[in-house]
């Protein structure tokens, strides 16, 4: 992710230091980390990492998870995250349905719900269903990852919120801003909320979404953070999915995930960064022109790769769906060289195998033409929805780890 590989001795870096140890904790999962293990891949002096690690011990975020055995001298105090010390709320609104995670510090789904969505309702009215929805999943007991099915709105717990909400707190810099005590025993950083594009990200306002117009200039953020008075972080649900993607990878690499449901839309991971672009509007994938005089689609143009992909998916011709769709991913491994691309989303994982293969073909079959080697690597994502629910969760949680991606 967009973020330098060392620390630095500087008082005034005490978050991003922070920062780089905490993430170094996740990563290591349960097995740990010993802080002489933190010095090292950190570049931070002993010291450092020991203010550190107590400041993070203090707060609830580390704490020691045994010992283990040293080349020389005593065994080393290994130490490791303690998940449950905060947890985000990650929210993917699609065209027709809901989906709403609740997730702890190292990215586990502790509960969800999922919902129908009419997104062509006013936007006050689907406004609340959201905040309905994220307060039932707040409210349900730890581990009821139960995948709840809810076709009725909740009222969200009053929190007396303003019409904006303030920052979550920088982990071992003390305070607790922007979170919110859940059931006596849930600290909430904030919701990060996955919606279809165009949208500006950094304002968390809405575009115009192709066929529902009355979405442009939406305050999305500051109507969610009205309703809930927590923080609320807005991305695209293709960014947040890649945003997912990216913090469980095993290594770096530039790929691009491509989202088919209800529409087509990508999130582009490039440079060890999502790529959202000047205006944050990177990834509008599903608007690229294949056929000059094709048919019109929702965007007010004509022959846009979704309006041919959509078109042989109502047809039920997945062949044709993935042969459009190996189109728009050949063009774009050609154009931007990426490592490998990911496939996901509602109607790709409504049959995986034969949108892989079909993508796959079209891809191998433009790399022997062009004579580049062998074909980019190609996957499918497990799961429909929860993918980009979660991946919204991280949009609040990453940045606790010093891990943000560009145009942030």
């Amino acid at each position: 992710m967009n973020r330098s590989n060392s620390g630095a001795n500087l008082p005034t870096l005490r978050s991003h230091n922070a920062a780089l140890v905490l993430d170094l904790l996740r990563v290591a999962g349960e097995r740990g980390i010993s802080r002489l293990e933190l010095a090292e891949r950190t570049g931070l002096t002993p010291q450092a990492v020991s203010k550190i690690t107590a400041r993070l011990r203090a707060e609830g975020l580390a704490t020691e998870a045994g010992h283990r055995a040293s080349t020389g001298g005593k065994p080393r105090t290994v130490l490791r995250l303690v998940p449950d010390a905060g947890h985000a709320v990650g929210l993917h609104l699609d065209r027709d349905e809901l989906t709403v995670v609740l997730v702890d510090l190292a990215g586990t789904v502790v509960a969800s719900r999922r919902t129908p969505l009419d997104f062509g309702a006013p936007a006050g009215e689907v406004v609340a269903v959201a905040a309905g929805e994220v307060g039932a999943v707040l409210g349900g007991p730890a581990g009821a990852d139960a995948e709840a099915e809810s076709p009725q709105p909740h009222p969200f717990p009053e929190q007396g919120a303003g019409p904006s909400a303030p920052a979550a707190s920088t982990p071992g810099d003390g305070g607790a801003g922007g979170t919110a005590p859940v059931g006596g025993a849930r600290t909430v950083l904030g919701i990060g909320v996955a919606v279809p594009g165009p949208l500006d990200h950094r304002g968390g306002v809405l575009h115009r979404v192709t066929g529902f117009p009355q979405w442009d200039g939406y305050p999305l953020q500051d109507a969610l953070a009205a309703r809930t008075g927590l923080p609320v972080v807005v991305d695209k649900d293709t960014n947040a999915a890649a945003l997912g993607l990216a913090l469980r990878a095993d290594g770096p690499g530039d790929f691009a995930y491509l989202h088919l449901g209800t529409g087509l839309g990508a999130g582009l991971f490039l440079g060890g960064a999502l790529h959202r672009g000047a205006r944050t509007g990177a990834g509008e994938f599903g608007h690229q022109t294949v056929a000059l005089d094709g048919p019109p689609c929702g965007c007010g143009g004509r022959g846009c790769i979704e309006a041919l992909c959509l078109a042989a998916v109502a047809e039920g011709d997945v062949a044709e769906a993935a042969r459009v769709l190996g189109t728009g991913a050949a063009n774009l491994v050609g154009l931007l060289d990426i490592d490998r691309v990911v496939l996901g989303g509602r109607t790709v994982g409504a049959d995986p195998d034969a949108y892989v293969r079909g993508v796959r073909a079209v891809i191998e079959e433009r790399a022997r033409r062009d004579g580049t080697g062998a074909a980019v690597p190609l996957v499918a994502t497990a799961g429909a929805g929860r993918p980009v629910a979660e991946g919204a969760a991280q949009l609040v949680l990453a940045p606790l780890f010093g891990r943000v991606g560009s145009g942030a």
